[in-house]
């Protein structure tokens, strides 16, 4: 019941931390009171998933299986101070596109995927140019530079154009390395799973169309035993006349 009724507050609290953070690093210019309204922002969206956490800690009958179960959420909430880190629960807002989808099982993947591969494209390109902008003669400038770099690293591509040189700026493109081969994986998976089922559509179709056949086959057989018992009744009365009439 807590999980379902914190479903929207826990999404509309992710976009606004996603808001918050991303307002100062696409626009450096922004003034001292926007820059802490947004720090405001983030300490109460923050404040709201430690909520949510200690909430569903407390209901949980087996606390130890939960913090056992939940350790990612668990690093979100006492590692707050590492923004880069904080970024990771906006994946909560997929939750939304994944519930109310309203498709098969395999299309819910497809559009998890699409989400959460724009998300982390986006969340990636933030946190890399806010650990590189600082960096002197860092390749990674600006926001275009930065979403480039978080393309071509997630698609396992790589051209070594554009490229972390700070030590967090690196943490972001180990995490988004091991994002990128993870969402391979999915799509993978996916594509594999929509050509079995193809595949096992024809067979079920042409296992329908010899049924078909089979049916109609037996229903033919059926009517010519019909038809050959009615000849048989009707002969026998001829057959049985001329004994009768000799005996007479």
């Amino acid at each position: 019941m807590w999980e379902k009724r914190m479903e929207w507050p826990l999404n509309a609290a992710a976009v606004l931390f996603l808001a918050a953070y991303a307002w100062p690093i696409l626009q450096p210019s922004l003034g001292h009171t926007g820059r802490v309204w947004c720090e405001v922002v983030t300490w109460v969206s923050w404040a709201v998933f430690a909520l949510d956490y200690g909430v569903r800690l407390k209901h949980a009958e087996d606390k130890r299986g939960f913090l056992k179960n939940n350790i990612f959420d668990l690093l979100i909430i006492v590692l707050p101070l590492i923004r880069q880190l904080r970024l990771l629960r906006l994946v909560t807002v997929l939750n939304v596109l994944n519930r109310n989808a309203g498709l098969s099982l395999r299309g819910r993947v497809v559009i998890y995927t699409v989400g959460a591969t724009a998300l982390i494209v986006f969340c990636s390109a933030l946190a890399v140019l806010d650990a590189e902008r600082a960096a002197p003669d860092a390749p990674i400038s600006d926001f275009p530079d930065a979403v480039w770099w978080s393309i071509t690293t997630i698609t396992t591509v790589g051209y070594g154009d554009r490229y972390p040189i700070s030590g967090t700026g690196r943490v972001v493109a180990v995490g988004l390395m091991v994002a990128g081969i993870a969402l391979l994986g999915v799509v993978t998976a996916t594509l594999a799973s929509w050509l079995i089922r193809r595949v096992t559509e024809a067979d079920e179709s042409a296992q329908a169309v010899t049924r078909e056949h089979l049916d109609e086959l037996t229903r033919e057989v059926k009517a010519l035993r019909v038809e050959l018992a009615e000849q048989r009744a009707g002969l026998s009365p001829a057959a049985s006349e001329p004994l009768g009439t000799a005996r007479g």
